[in-house]
């Protein structure tokens, strides 16, 4: 038995439950708009480019606050940081699931991401604070089945109501499951705080300059960008794309979403346990290798049988579900413990507003004809496998920089 292997405590198992869980509903919440995207269009009659505005407005708005934050994210117990913020989201949420019309949900949109947006910096500073690099991967690996869970549970019952109801029932649905998280963050989570000791005299916009102009940091940001680039670009329309291109029944999406939820759901564990074992870089390789190919080839399929589908969603979130948990336990290295809550404010801001710009030039690139069908779809993929490649040597560099001295210098908090 190897007695050096890290273990973790009961408060600690609970921490990542509770972030876990906490990330299920913020991930649903944006995913849910992907396979609603045909419904939406349908019943609100919107085009492709007012859909991805739809899309485009969390992100953006999630961008602009989690800047507007980040001078303040190491000032405050993450704790509370964390408790503002998901109240505000449920708000936005509920808004959500009670507009009744394109502009009014924009508007709701905007709103939840305010608040949203902010949320997964300040859970992986919380990560990064609680639990040394030996065993960050694991943690990420299972914070990160949040994306799994989604698609198993959450997707699929969400998609049920839609189709019971209307394309507001997901909305209200993820209120009510949050509302328990929120009262659990209150009452059972232990303040985050021992950052608050590390804090200089500097104001907030002084170490939000510091923060945004660190070299090391800006190439941290820069990979963020292009990580963000695949997923808001193709995800949008990806539920679009099934439907009128590969013709997938609208009764059939849940069961692509519960197939590849499944196999997240196997591999997310190992996935960190790997990364932890091989390496951050090497996994996060593997995983770009498989996801190009499969963006390549999936992009360019028409009619196509249901399980074929299955199948090849399957393999694509193999390679996903590597790339993110590889890439996000090798960006938490970058910054020192004093900018952790700004540098991951500043990140998650710059994906939001990556993501958002690609997912508004994806609705410029693709059209919609009257019948439905996707045009240009392909094209997203070759941006996106363009984006996958320079990624691989941006973090390279980073791998380079800052894995040495954190293996040999990061502590449990």
């Amino acid at each position: 038995m190897d007695t050096n292997k890290p273990t973790f405590t009961k408060y600690q198992i609970f921490i990542v439950a509770l972030l876990a869980f906490l990330q299920f509903t913020i991930i649903l919440d944006f995913m849910v708009l992907s396979p609603l995207g045909a419904q939406l269009m349908q019943e609100l009659d919107i085009s492709a480019s007012q859909f991805g505005w739809v899309v485009s407005s969390y992100a953006f708005a999630a961008g602009a606050a989690g800047l507007l934050a980040a001078g303040f994210a190491d000032r405050f117990d993450r704790k509370k940081m964390l408790l503002f913020f998901y109240i505000g989201f449920l708000g936005g949420t509920l808004l959500c699931g009670l507009a009744p019309s394109y502009p009014l949900l924009l508007a709701a949109r905007t709103l939840t991401g305010v608040f949203g947006g902010v949320i997964g910096s300040i859970v992986y500073a919380i990560v990064t604070d609680l639990f040394a690099v030996e065993v960050r991967g694991r943690v990420m690996g299972f914070v990160q089945m949040a994306f799994a869970v989604s698609q198993v549970m959450g997707l699929p019952i969400a998609l049920y109501l839609a189709g019971a109801w209307d394309w507001h029932a997901p909305f209200l649905l993820i209120v009510g499951v949050g509302l328990p998280v929120g009262a659990v963050i209150y009452w059972r989570m232990r303040p985050v705080d021992e950052h608050l000791a590390l804090q200089g005299q500097a104001s907030p916009i002084e170490h939000f300059k510091h923060t945004i102009s660190h070299k090391r940091y800006v190439r941290g940001f820069a990979a963020t960008t292009l990580l963000a680039t695949g997923g808001f670009m193709l995800m949008p329309f990806g539920s679009a794309f099934a439907v009128n291109n590969m013709g997938v029944a609208l009764d059939d999406l849940p069961i692509i979403y519960l197939a590849t939820g499944l196999v997240n759901m196997a591999i997310g564990p190992l996935v960190g346990q790997l990364a932890d074992k091989v390496g951050s870089f090497r996994l996060f390789v593997a995983g770009t290798a498989l996801s190009i190919l499969m963006v390549l080839y999936y992009t360019q399929l028409g009619q196509t049988p249901l399980w074929v589908i299955i199948g090849l969603n399957c393999v694509l979130f193999v390679g996903i579900t590597a790339r993110m948990i590889s890439s996000s336990t090798l960006i938490t290295q970058v910054p020192t413990p004093a900018d952790r809550g700004a540098f991951m404010g500043i990140n998650a801001s710059i994906s939001q507003i990556s993501g958002g710009l690609a997912s508004a030039l994806a609705g410029w690139i693709v059209v919609k004809r009257p019948s439905g069908y996707i045009d240009h779809y392909p094209a997203l993929g070759w941006v996106v496998a363009a984006s996958m490649v320079i990624c691989v040597l941006l973090m390279r560099r980073i791998e380079r920089e800052v894995s040495p001295p954190k293996k040999n210098a990061d502590v449990l908090a």
